[in-house]
């Protein structure tokens, strides 16, 4: 007997079910094929959101999948809790920040209690990666948490040591000096994970050009070193003072913002006086190159707080100084020093193009980095420009650089790509030049090439995301992997040095596969030998330590070797730049090339009733409130019916709701089906239900083969339930079709929503759904005839409806014209891709040349539908005659040859779609 849908206690149920019998718990089995995924392991710093719900349901429906189709599935989960975020919380928490406690103690409800013991790190990743288990475990992920672990557990820390080394051996680990996101409180390098925002921005390399002014220099900063050449105009802020600013033998004229922002990037400064903007006004300055006078204007919008607070102006191409003399009425031609096709004036005509109507206009940003782009790979230095005439601009940049460095008339500023960068303690970060500081030598063209090699071999989700990953392997400079502060492991040649957490969790998904096995090893025991025979083979067995037997070095490994590398990696789309980059280039240092990564899918982001989700903003829904307020299948349906993976997706409330009564529709007519007890003998109708759960099994397969999770809930949940309306709507069910229907949508939906499966399941089966074999297409149950037959009954309605909803009228009698056997020769003329001159040598078609031309002009070749023969769709039509005048409540008159039709519907006849008169 069915159980009433309480999803909660369905939760509870299952939960205790599966953690009995362990049914997660992965171990090597040669007999059957692996299949192993990683998502990125979660930082337990907070309480996980609606967002985390999507990121980890994704890995666990493939996973369910998987198992189903007869693979042994490895889904591990660990704990990344290396870096300062957590540190930086527990100085915040310490400190009694107003912002942190209500956080924590009002977002993420920590116990007042409790939340007074978070001056210890180890207390909040101890409480939230607790808190994560038990809501992972609420949301059915078929997670083998024997596999869990911290990247702070010792004989972890002793593998990220054997990584390092391995890597300072091929001089990949180097050390240097570099620009780098730096907190100054903290005095720390940081990460993304690091920051409460700006985790996306990225550093920019200005080029500062020296011009001269009554021996002060103003120091223009610009990413377009190269447009020079056009420069009309300087720009200053006539609101801001200025500081003179001793630089070497120079005296700088700096924002205030300019001036600390230098104190990091490794410059001696000496502040001398200050100047207001206003002073140099209406003076001139000029430029090192061409020795050029240009006067120097006012303008509002320059920010003393981007780069130097000094800008020049080139109108010619930067929509925004183009703009702001406009503004000014200024009397300056803009000189054009970049030739890109038929633009006279770059910036002049994509400001008109794009309707632009002053500095304001949102779409300037548009503007220019259309110009940008377009300029960098098209355009060409014009020819009368001296030593850099007919260069591409990319080309013409690099030398100019070169040449102002050489000849001190220029200098470098790093700026931020976006701000403001917040550091998890609450400061504002800076960009500092780093000295004595570890790298990871990412710039190594051989490196580059090699991880360009394992890319190549890759399948990326989506696919063209893959154009990103070569980009950004091929931009990614030297990263700065060491810290002085925060959790983590010591650098093994230099214990002043702890690595970061980008830099420690590249290759952790080799660890998961050996995990269990390490739990009981002495970390002492874990030296290089130990780590180089489990990962690269060798002989060097006899020299690892005695604290671990032949017998156990050689089931670690063979474990190892079953499981490695796994089929794919699951991670966010803003990693990409970073993280996911790391990941390929630590791979092909260290393993051999039958480990490198198979697979990578890329995540969108979470927006919350359309605004981006923040923690630190309050803009979140905690997972295990909405588990609790509407049951765990319903958030998984929902999460996995809103978008794709790699798409952005948008958590609304009046949509959930809904979703919860789909979910119960589910259930209720599963049961129904089970219940049910009839004997009807087989008819068309039945047939058609039986093909159409078949098409879905093949739909649904290939699309969760290939990641479509969106699509395949499509097609395996509504579209099943308009499938069954439909049967229901059109004849008595008949209990054997529907038990066997409903055998089949049970397995096809534990994937996404298995609590609610497994319930069902166990009214009719012994065992788990979640270990029942995924069904399988079966073609010869498919009857492609009694498929299209109802879809003309369904389009005949839809017409129908069409034609009462138009003329409001109420029908006594409805008369159906069949189409005559020459219109489906048309089709299979037009299908065959004939020309009307061909079809008129058939004395049907010459007959009805008109018509012949009215449909071919309407129908194209690849709409042609599989078709019925007349006798077929007569047959066909008059089986539904009665479902027909029960819908409409009306007389049905099926015309195979025309009879009655005064109002001459029936050469409206086509194929599968009947003329229709209404009287």
């Amino acid at each position: 007997m069915a159980t009433k849908f309480d999803l909660q206690k369905i939760q509870e149920k299952w939960i205790r079910k599966w953690q009995k019998s362990k049914i997660f718990e992965a171990k090597p089995d040669p007999k059957k094929s692996k299949f192993y995924l990683t998502v990125a392991f979660p930082y337990p710093s907070g309480s996980m959101h609606i967002g985390h719900g999507r990121t980890y349901t994704v890995p666990d429906v493939i996973a369910r999948f998987k198992r189903m189709q007869g693979y042994n599935v490895l889904f591990p989960m660990a704990w990344h809790v290396t870096g300062s975020p957590v540190v930086g919380i527990a100085e915040r928490i310490k400190k009694k920040e107003e912002k942190a406690l209500k956080i924590y103690g009002d977002l993420y409800k920590v116990p007042k209690e409790t939340l007074e013991t978070f001056t210890d790190p180890k207390n909040i990743v101890k409480y939230f990666s607790e808190e994560y288990m038990k809501n992972m475990t609420q949301m059915g992920y078929s997670i083998d948490w024997t596999r869990q672990f911290f990247s702070t557990t010792p004989q972890y820390s002793r593998f990220i040591e054997w990584q390092y080394k391995k890597l300072h051996e091929q001089d990949l680990v180097i050390k240097g000096e570099h620009p780098v996101r730096y907190c100054p409180s903290c005095q720390n390098p940081v990460g993304d994970h690091d920051l409460l925002s700006g985790e996306s921005a990225t550093i920019n390399e200005f080029t500062v050009i020296k011009f001269t002014s009554e021996g002060l220099i103003l120091p223009a900063a610009t990413l377009r070193p190269e447009t020079i050449f056009g420069v009309t105009n300087m720009w200053l802020n006539p609101s801001i003072v200025y500081k003179k600013v001793r630089i070497n033998n120079e005296v700088w004229v700096l924002s205030e913002e300019a001036v600390e922002k230098l104190r990091y990037q490794d410059k001696k400064i000496e502040i001398v006086g200050e100047i207001a903007g206003s002073e140099l006004i209406g003076k001139e300055c000029t430029d090192p190159v061409g020795n050029k006078n240009v006067p120097i204007l006012p303008a509002e919008f320059v920010d003393p707080n981007y780069a130097t607070g000094v800008v020049m102006s080139v109108p010619a191409h930067a929509p925004y100084d183009y703009i702001a003399l406009r503004d000014l009425n200024m009397d300056i031609v803009p000189i054009t020093i970049i030739d890109i096709g038929n633009r006279a004036v770059p910036a002049r005509e994509i400001v008109e193009q794009m309707n632009i109507g002053d500095q304001k206009d949102p779409k300037l940003n548009d503007a220019t980095e259309i110009l940008y782009r377009e300029e960098h790979s098209k355009g060409q230095m014009k020819k009368s420009i001296e030593n850099y005439g007919g260069m591409s601009v990319r080309d013409a940049r690099e030398k100019l650089i070169e040449d102002l460095l050489n000849s001190d008339s220029g200098d470098i500023f790093y700026e931020f790509s976006e701000a403001p960068v917040i550091c998890r303690c609450n400061t504002l970060c800076v960009i500092k030049i780093l000295k004595d500081q570890w790298f990871l030598n990412y710039s190594n063209p051989e490196w580059k090439s090699k991880t360009h090699e394992c890319l190549d071999q890759m399948k990326i989700i989506p696919k063209e995301t893959k154009q990103n990953f070569s980009y950004f392997i091929d931009w990614l400079n030297d990263w700065a992997c060491t810290r002085r502060v925060g959790l983590g492991t010591r650098l093994p040649w230099d214990k002043n040095w702890i690595i970061e957490p980008l830099s420690d969790s590249t290759i952790y998904m080799a660890y998961y596969t050996i995990s269990t096995h390490l739990k009981d090893l002495d970390p002492r025991d874990l030296d290089t030998e130990f780590f180089d025979y489990i990962f690269l083979g060798g002989d060097n067995a006899n020299k690892i330590s005695d604290g671990v037997s032949r017998d156990k070095l050689d089931e670690i490994r063979d474990e190892f070797m079953y499981w490695y590398p796994p089929e794919w990696r699951l991670s966010a789309k803003d990693l990409v730049g970073n993280h996911l980059t790391f990941h390929l280039f630590h791979h092909t240092a260290i393993f051999h090339k039958r480990c490198w990564p198979r697979g990578m899918v890329v995540f969108g982001m979470g927006l919350l009733e359309g605004e981006k989700m923040s923690s630190s903003k309050g803009n979140v829904i905690l997972l295990e409130d909405a588990t609790e307020n509407y049951g765990s299948d319903v958030i998984r349906l929902f999460l996995m019916s809103n978008a794709e993976p790699w798409q952005d997706f948008d958590w609304r409330d009046t949509l959930i709701k809904n979703t919860r009564k789909k979910l119960k529709q589910f259930y209720d007519q599963v049961n129904y089906a089970i219940d049910l007890e009839n004997e009807v003998s087989v008819r068309d109708i039945d047939r058609w239900l039986s093909g159409r759960m078949q098409l879905t099994i093949k739909r649904t397969t290939y699309a969760l083969e290939n990641f479509q999770i969106r699509k395949a809930l499509q097609y395996a949940f509504f579209d099943v339930l308009n499938d069954l309306n439909w049967y229901f709507r059109r004849c008595e069910p008949g209990s054997a079709i529907l038990k066997e229907f409903a055998d089949n949508w049970m397995r096809l939906m534990a994937p996404f929503t298995p609590f609610t499966c497994e319930e069902l399941w166990e009214r009719t089966n012994e065992g788990f759904v979640s270990l029942a074999p995924y069904p399988e297409f079966n073609e010869e149950l498919v009857d492609q005839k009694v498929i299209i037959q109802e879809d003309m009954i369904k389009t005949v309605i839809e017409d129908i409806k069409n034609i009462l909803s138009v003329t409001h009228a109420k029908p006594g009698k409805i008369y159906l014209y069949l189409a005559p056997d020459w219109k489906r020769k048309l089709y299979k003329e037009i299908k065959d891709g004939k020309q009307i001159k061909d079809m008129m040598q058939c004395p049907e078609l010459k007959a009805n040349a008109k018509e012949v031309v009215e449909i071919t002009r309407k129908i194209k070749q690849k709409e042609v539908p599989e078709l019925l023969s007349l006798d077929e769709e007569y047959n066909a039509m008059i089986s539904a005659k009665e479902f027909l005048e029960r819908e409409f409540k009306a007389k049905i008159n099926i015309e195979r040859t025309v009879t009655y039709d005064p109002q001459k519907k029936a050469r409206y006849s086509l194929p599968l779609r009947p003329g229709i008169y209404v009287v």
